[in-house]
């Protein structure tokens, strides 16, 4: 576990994210998408849970938002890291956390709509212990290769030939068995019919290390942890997970346009509070969100790092967990793909 600061860029342990303005007795959300106004008590703290490591796509959207809403939503933000399991140890925190709007949890959407079909047993009940808040934000996934393919590998379909005649080097990072690079990876590599091995990492950082070094021939991982990487020449990106090419990587082709019709996903994360929360507290950090993503500094940020700001009611978010379920559900039993296999 890892409570994390944005100050001068640096990530320091056991820190406060940020501290806001002095303290008032009360704070105004208003909200455009929602076409609301709603007041609040400002809390003294507020900690959010993260689902990743330091450096981690996760991790990057909780402190951007932890930023924006100190002095908005509470006085003090803490961003705090509990990495590993796919999500699973955050979301163990956030059942113990107090239902009272000071503890939320910012993880991939996986956790509340895939998990119950990938994983036999869940120390978790998504619709029971998990509260919607809002929708934070959304990516594609890359496909990357690193020194260990050689460099003639140049799209996805080489990339299965290369594999399947160098067996004892076919393998492929995730940031967690059962995350959605790990799903996209066994779409891909188990319809060629590969004999290829899986390994999870504890996050993107070090799932990029392991590429980088050469302990794993392939990663796949939110477009923007790849893009520094790809400017620098130390990894190659063969294609992308959107429905059509990516505005940050125009040059490289969608997984769609190279044949994989069903590899056409989007990554993306949301906020949760613990069983338990009121209705009006959900609601009430549901709005202090979109508030703060409507900002033009914020959403910059994130288009800085291949990611679109995104915010939506309980309501909402509810919703799309409920409809990834239904589409992807069916399609992760055809497929055989467990995340505890």
């Amino acid at each position: 576990m890892t409570t994390s600061s944005l100050t001068n860029g640096r990530m320091p342990r056991r820190r406060v994210l940020i501290a806001g303005a002095a303290a008032a007795a009360a704070a105004v959300c208003n909200s455009a998408s929602l076409g609301q106004t709603v007041f609040w008590a400002k809390q003294e703290r507020l900690r959010i849970l993260c689902t990743g490591p330091a450096g981690s796509v996760p991790d990057i959207i909780a402190r951007t938002f932890g930023e924006a809403l100190a002095g908005v939503f509470a006085e003090h933000v803490v961003v705090d890291n509990r990495p590993g399991a796919a999500g699973q140890i955050a979301v163990q925190a956030l059942k113990s956390a107090p239902a009272d709007g000071s503890t939320w949890l910012l993880g991939q959407g996986a956790i509340a709509s895939l998990y119950p079909t990938l994983y036999g047993k869940l120390g978790y009940d998504p619709a029971r212990d998990l509260v919607p808040v809002s929708l934070a934000a959304e990516m594609n996934l890359g496909v990357a290769v690193g020194n260990a393919v050689p460099a003639e590998v140049a799209d996805t379909r080489m990339l299965v030939e290369w594999m399947r005649r160098h067996p004892g080097e076919a393998n492929a990072a995730s940031p967690g068995t059962g995350t959605l690079p790990h799903i996209l990876e066994v779409m891909l590599f188990d319809h060629a019919r590969l004999d290829w091995r899986h390994v999870p990492y504890p996050g993107g950082p070090p799932a990029m290390a392991a590429l980088l070094g050469g302990q794993v021939a392939v990663l796949v991982l939110p477009e923007g942890l790849l893009l520094p990487q790809l400017a620098s020449g130390r990894l190659r990106m063969l294609g992308t997970s959107g429905p059509e090419r990516s505005r940050f990587s125009p040059a490289v082709p969608t997984l769609a346009e190279q044949g994989h019709a069903q590899l056409v996903m989007r990554e993306w994360f949301a906020f949760f509070a613990p069983a338990g929360t009121p209705a009006r507290i959900a609601e009430q950090a549901s709005q202090a969100i979109g508030n703060v993503a409507a900002r033009t500094g914020l959403a910059r940020r994130f288009e800085d790092a291949a990611m679109t700001a995104t915010q939506s009611s309980p309501a909402q978010l509810a919703a799309k967990i409920e409809d990834d379920r239904r589409a992807w559900a069916p399609l992760l039993v055809d497929a055989g793909i467990r995340g505890d296999a």
